[in-house]
């Protein structure tokens, strides 16, 4: 195998659309010896099927590429990183297993964690692992091995008043001690719910689902592939791979979809309740890793990942650095143009779906509207659908705010690490305010934004 195939990705990815990559190529010679499920935050609630059907549409969906392998036919695995439930109810930690229990074939291990918050809104965190270990036959925290590779569990303590207490952390060393030692040159997955924080996408400080606990850990085992949930930023987004001391992998979520948009932290799309996003992961004999992100709900591949065995420290190819650097801007066809819908106060911006270079997604849109003096007066941005097999052949901004008058209408595309398209542009008229009202309503409008920045930065 080559030192490693960043994002292997069919000629149609270059569309900013989430298209499927193509499928594993058989003369690479990888042949799996394990097969597993990755997801989290399946939050099955009591009074609503949709969440515990996504998790028998993951297992159709994961069964359904084994039956297609003619050498290795088998799912080993279910791995879910915890958020197993909507509020930690017993009936619905009841709909869970009865999700989990009739979609797993014989020969499938169920091996989840309990997460802090959700599934521990209605009960104490001891109830729930009492309840949830009486369900499943597994405990909170675990370790188990699937053909010769290590899984460490870890859940929320079972001390409602500490997130991960001293002895599950000093476990965790002593296991990871041992394991590493025995074979240094195997991976060993550690899962837990929130990700580790400043990893990967939604970890970092500023977006707020990462946690303190775990880096000091296993930043001394190259070994470790650290699976996580919590943030359901999607797993299609590149930087949901991350790797520096050891490797993370970001889980996306069963139940919906959120992102960091600028200043926005957690965002939430319209849309983002429809989307539901697995892994299925696998590795040969060597420990190199196969990693295939999908939509549950279409059962299309989103992204197609090979990495050589992460337990090797000098493959790292995932750092942000290097991502970054191979990364290119997003492109428009040419002749590609700009239609605008003048309204009130404002315009609707239309573009053509822009084209990555680089095969990762373009993952923002942003307009800008600049007067007579060159000055830009007011913003738009979208997020295209690349976290769904939603295929969008055209992007509509909206930009409010203008006050009466011609404006210079620019668009770019961007990829995850800021790369930006050469702009599109236009001229457009639009009716609104004018004089002394359309001061006083720009000078709102200012307030109104650093009212949302600061909100965002500290709320």
């Amino acid at each position: 195998m080559k030192k490693i195939i960043s994002i292997v990705l069919a000629a149609v990815m270059v569309f900013c659309c989430a298209v499927p990559a193509f499928a594993a190529d058989a003369g690479s010679g990888f042949t799996p010896v394990i097969r597993f499920v990755a997801a989290s935050d399946t939050h099955v609630k009591e009074d609503d099927s949709i969440n515990a059907g996504r998790i028998s549409k993951m297992m159709e969906l994961a069964y359904s590429e084994a039956d297609a392998d003619p050498v290795y036919g088998k799912v080993d695995a279910l791995l879910i990183a915890g958020d197993l439930t909507d509020r930690g109810t017993k009936r619905a930690f009841d709909l869970f297993w009865q999700a989990v229990d009739g979609s797993l074939r014989e020969g499938t291990q169920f091996i989840g964690v309990v997460a802090k918050n959700h599934d521990g809104y209605e009960m104490s965190r001891k109830d729930v692992h009492g309840y949830y270990s009486s369900l499943t036959g597994n405990s909170a925290d675990f370790h188990t091995v699937i053909n010769g590779y290590h899984f460490i569990g870890l859940s929320a303590s079972d001390n409602d008043i500490v997130h991960y207490d001293a002895k599950q952390l000093d476990r965790l060393d002593k296991q990871l001690a041992e394991v590493t030692a025995e074979n240094p040159d195997k991976p060993v997955f550690v899962i837990h719910h929130e990700h580790v924080r400043n990893t990967v996408y939604g970890s970092s400080t500023f977006d707020g689902w990462g946690v303190p606990y775990f880096k000091s850990i296993l930043d001394k085992y190259p070994q470790v592939v650290d699976f996580s949930g919590h943030s359901h930023y999607p797993l299609n987004d590149p930087r949901s791979i991350w790797q520096g001391n050891f490797t993370a992998i970001g889980t996306g979520a069963i139940y919906y979809s959120e992102f960091t948009v600028d200043e926005m932290r957690a965002y939430d799309p319209p849309d983002c309740r429809e989307t539901a996003t697995c892994w299925i992961v696998e590795l040969d004999k060597d420990g190199n890793m196969h990693l295939r992100g999908y939509d549950v709900n279409e059962k299309t591949m989103l992204c197609e990942y090979y990495i050589d065995n992460p337990a090797d420290k000098s493959n790292r190819e995932f750092t942000p650095a290097k991502q970054e650097a191979k990364s290119k801007a997003p492109v428009f066809e040419s002749g590609a143009q700009i239609n605008t819908e003048p309204v009130y106060g404002g315009c609707k911006v239309t573009v053509p779906a822009a084209k990555s270079a680089d095969g990762m997604p373009v993952v923002l849109y942003r307009a800008y509207a600049k007067n007579s003096l060159g000055i830009t007066v007011e913003k738009g941005r979208t997020l295209p659908k690349y976290y769904r097999a939603v295929d969008e052949e055209t992007i509509e901004i909206n930009i409010e705010g203008l006050s009466a008058g011609e404006y210079e209408i620019t668009v770019t595309a961007e990829n995850a690490y800021g790369m930006r398209s050469e702009a599109l542009e236009t001229k457009v008229t639009v009716e609104g305010k004018t004089g002394i009202d359309a001061l006083f309503a720009r000078i709102a409008r200012f307030f109104e934004k650093a009212v949302a920045f600061v909100k965002a930065l500290f709320g």
